[in-house]
């Protein structure tokens, strides 16, 4: 049976991570300086493997997390429907207390059910998932591409999972992340099963998983 390796990562840390700023899918930023190291220990760590593809959101947080592996000339493509959720009104801001108490009733919301429910001025989980749908598509049913890697965005992320592994969108906030996490998921071509979750091991070789978990964000 032929199985295909999914190698799915989160983009490294931007300056808006560390500072606790909305990015979301308005706001193309770039990794700042622990997020450059972090891709390389990456990449350092993953190198060997031979990707068929290299999958990214448009946002180039996405792109600069795996810059090395395209420099190697692996096939690139990067997909909109990998982009991360639009966090609305609140993208580009430094979060308030009543920001964060609303976005924290916004998460409520979602894990009781009701996914149709959007952030101010943005998007919900149930509209992310609808347009995750042809890059799944791509995804999944390319036969020739055995390994692949892809890089994208935490609640994206979540919400792809989900329908990864046929999982309600409501149960998305089960899949923890970090700036340059890996899943590791295997598809038989009728099912896909998590073989690494949150794995952050290659980041110890740069002393930074202390640094990454005291500065993650949860946009």
């Amino acid at each position: 049976m032929s199985v295909k390796k999914i190698y799915l990562i989160r983009h490294g840390q931007t300056e808006y991570n560390r500072q606790g700023i909305v990015q979301g899918s308005g706001v193309d930023s770039s990794l700042n300086e622990t997020g450059v190291a972090q891709a390389k220990a990456f990449f350092e760590t993953y190198k060997s493997i031979s990707f068929d593809k290299i999958y990214t959101s448009k946002l180039k947080r996405t792109k600069e997390s795996v810059a090395e592996f395209i420099k190697m000339g692996i096939p690139f493509e990067a997909l909109s429907g990998l982009n991360e959720i639009s966090w609305g009104t609140n993208e580009g801001q430094k979060i308030t207390p009543d920001e964060d108490a609303y976005y924290h009733w916004m998460l409520n919301q979602w894990q009781n059910g009701n996914t149709s429910h959007r952030i101010n001025g943005g998007e919900s989980p149930e509209e992310v998932a609808t347009r995750q749908q042809p890059a799944i598509d791509i995804i999944l049913n390319t036969p020739q591409e055995k390994n692949i890697l892809i890089c994208m965005h935490g609640r994206a992320m979540r919400i792809l999972l989900c329908q990864l592994v046929h999982y309600p969108l409501k149960s998305m906030d089960m899949f923890e992340h970090a700036n340059l996490c890996l899943y590791l998921l295997e598809f038989t071509g009728s099912l896909v099963s998590v073989k690494k979750y949150n794995d952050l091991s290659h980041l110890e070789k740069i002393d930074l998983l202390k640094k990454e978990q005291a500065s993650e964000s949860i946009f």
